[in-house]
């Protein structure tokens, strides 16, 4: 069996919230030895045990010369660190990318926020539904006599954000890997949501794609592309968009043949397509239709709560949830092949390992 695939690296995490701690998730999940610096006598709460997993903590008070002085000590043995400061933060701290560039010429140095280190909104506060709202992705998103529909805070804080700063560093590794030389990484959450939404601006150039919510074939508009409620108050997601796929559809719900559903794109028969479908779907169970359609190539699923999910056998049979301690939580993504995919470490006590970690790294 295989190293995970980024064993070996050291890297720092500035304690924060929101996308922050998801992305050291992630690169410990892949085997960094990722040490976050948190704050001494800060008492450790519920939330974060799960992002919180898989690195060690050392406790700094940034406020103090000594402890700053320790921080840069790290940076200098560090292949890599990120933070999710405001603009301006850590450069106050005495430990902005140009002093610790000084320190590690090829230390890669992630900066994670909302807006960016520059522009006019750079320095205002803001949230996952603020970030997504200015780049277009908030107004596409739910029904057409409906308010736009927060996406949970999937989309800026962990789509648009941890995960374009975790693809970030590990660019900035490699690089930093052949040249020796480091980079700064400035990842902002718009901009990342805004590139989430590249595909849109396609099919809108191309004349597929109306600016208007709840209009379209991917946003709940067509009858063969949403959710529907079934008989017992529970729902059925079908995303039945190639045509083949589609005629699969009708098959199994007894509209094969039905003139109404003869021509699948035409839009002017879609609200009645749905109503006449959504009839069907509310006359049985979900664990009925789930029988009929689930692992054909109708694109069908039940919507499953949270707590179901685990129990799905097709989660079971990939181990796609796992147990820790008696808590269920996600397991490490992407697989890869030959390499272990076991529970990483619990998530530490601030402070829990910081003698361990200076004496490791030689601090």
């Amino acid at each position: 069996m295989m190293d995970r695939p980024l064993t070996g690296l050291r890297i720092l995490e500035f304690a924060g919230i929101g996308p922050g701690p998801f992305c050291g998730m992630l690169l410990a999940d892949m085997g960094a030895d990722v040490v976050r610096i948190d704050r001494p006598g800060v008492v450790p709460q519920g939330v974060g045990a799960i992002t919180g997993r898989g690195r060690r903590s050392v406790a700094l008070d940034l406020k103090k010369e000594g402890d700053r002085e320790t921080a840069l000590a790290l940076i200098g043995k560090a292949d890599a660190l990120f933070e999710g400061f405001r603009p301006g933060v850590m450069e106050r701290m005495g430990l902005g990318p140009d002093v610790a560039l000084a320190q590690n010429p090829a230390l890669v140095y992630g900066r994670m926020t909302g807006w960016g280190q520059s522009g006019p909104l750079a320095s205002a506060a803001g949230h996952d539904l603020n970030y997504i709202a200015l780049t277009g992705a908030l107004h596409a998103m739910g029904r057409p006599d409906s308010p736009p529909s927060p996406p949970l805070n999937l989309v800026g804080d962990y789509g648009g954000g941890a995960l374009f700063l975790a693809f970030g560093l590990v660019a900035g590794l490699l690089r930093a890997r052949e040249t020796g030389q480091g980079q700064v990484i400035d990842a902002a959450m718009t901009d990342g949501s805004a590139l989430l939404t590249a595909l849109f601006h396609d099919l809108m150039a191309a004349g597929m794609w109306q600016d208007k919510r709840g209009t379209n074939f991917l946003d709940g508009a067509a009858p063969f592309y949403d959710t529907y409620e079934c008989a017992d108050g529970e729902f059925i997601a079908i995303g039945a968009i190639e045509p083949q796929f589609y005629s699969l559809l009708l098959e199994k719900v007894g509209l094969a043949g039905d003139p109404d559903f003869a021509n699948q794109m035409d839009t002017k028969k879609w609200p009645l397509m749905k109503q006449r479908m959504a009839a069907i779907f509310r006359q049985k169970t979900r664990e009925h239709w789930t029988s009929v359609m689930e692992g054909t190539d109708v694109c069908f699923a039940p919507v499953l709560s949270m707590s179901e999910a685990p129990h799905h056998p097709h989660n079971k049979a990939r181990e796609t949830f796992i147990s820790v301690n008696g808590g269920v939580q996600p397991t490490a993504a992407p697989r890869f092949r030959d390499v272990p995919n076991a529970p990483t470490k619990p998530a530490p006590h601030p402070g829990e390992h910081t003698q361990e970690v200076l004496r490791e790294w030689g601090v």
